[in-house]
């Protein structure tokens, strides 16, 4: 079974014009900071290769004008076709828009993933890991703060619609009922929908109520980072919470550098792009792949942080 990276074989292929090939791509959303550097993976490694051309399609979040574009690719008789779904229950319905035509999903884990057809694969990093790494990682500062005896903190979750924030908030409470960890308790969770506004917003409502607490998770750096702003409009001592998430964004990066934020999780971004580029084109020239193509997750802490400032 091939990996990610394409064969040498597949490669001289590629470079010659009676090979040139068209991959359509239909991102669920163009204003997400982590899936445009994604989508600057897909379209520079696309340039980087001889008779390859990249359409890139925004979504705009919705899912009828996403298998639109879809069905509006196979019409035009593109090669292959990578989609980063809009809703992750919909994979059904995005697998059946493609037809016969090669097709990748990307980052987003398609509710038919162990279904797929032998023309269609997945390229992400294993969700399993991501929630799993943060959570379990401010389980320990929380120990090593002496708070063993009991802490309290919020849950922040991603759009419900999407399977990896469902993942990431199961790996938090999988965590927590581990016995070295539970100690934590979750006060409230409730979805911020990825966004840095909607948390800020969430995280100011929950201060309201007076509630102490010592920790903060959230699915994704954005609205880690809006808990940040306003704990620290509050006047909150970032000292005395600890905030997780995932991303390693270089917005997070830089909230690391100041002091304010404690763990988050590598997820490779351009390297995601990249591989979907690599693997629509293995498929478009009739390889065998891997179905699911994972990239693996990386802790992020304030020791490591270096190794990420140029990556995301």
């Amino acid at each position: 079974m091939k990996k990610l990276l394409l064969t040498a074989g597949l490669t001289a292929l590629l470079g010659t014009s009676a090979m040139a090939q068209e991959i359509g791509a239909t991102i669920s959303r163009f204003d997400d900071n982590w899936l445009t550097v994604m989508r600057n993976g897909m379209t520079e490694h696309a340039a980087g290769m001889d008779g390859v051309s990249l359409q890139m399609e925004d979504a705009t979040d919705d899912l009828a004008k996403q298998i639109d574009q879809v069905t509006n690719f196979v019409a035009s008789g593109v090669d292959a076709i990578i989609v980063n779904i809009v809703d992750t229950s919909a994979g059904a319905a995005i697998t059946a828009a493609a037809g016969d035509t090669p097709l990748v999903f990307v980052n987003r884990e398609p509710d038919n993933v162990n279904e797929l057809p032998p023309t269609q694969a997945f390229v992400a990093s294993n969700e399993i890991e991501s929630g799993t790494l943060s959570a379990f990682q401010i389980c320990n500062n929380l120990r090593a703060d002496g708070k063993a005896g009991g802490a309290r903190g919020y849950l922040m979750n991603g759009q419900l619609s999407n399977q990896a924030a469902v993942q990431r908030s199961k790996d938090v409470h999988d965590v927590i009922g581990m016995d070295m960890c539970n100690f934590m308790t979750l006060i409230d969770e409730q979805t911020a929908n990825w966004s840095r506004d909607e948390a800020q917003d969430l995280m100011t409502n929950w201060m309201a109520s007076g509630e102490p607490f010592d920790f903060v998770l959230a699915n994704n750096d954005e609205m880690a980072i809006g808990a940040i702003q306003a704990m620290k409009a509050a006047g909150i001592d970032m000292a005395d919470v600890q905030v997780g998430g995932v991303d390693a964004s270089q917005d997070a990066l830089l909230s690391m550098q100041s002091g304010d934020y404690d763990v988050t999780v590598f997820q490779d971004a351009f390297g995601q792009g990249a591989g979907s580029v690599n693997t629509a084109l293995a498929l478009a020239a009739g390889e065998t792949v891997d179905q699911k193509v994972y990239i693996p997750f990386k802790l992020v802490t304030p020791a490591n942080m270096d190794e990420f400032l140029a990556k995301n």
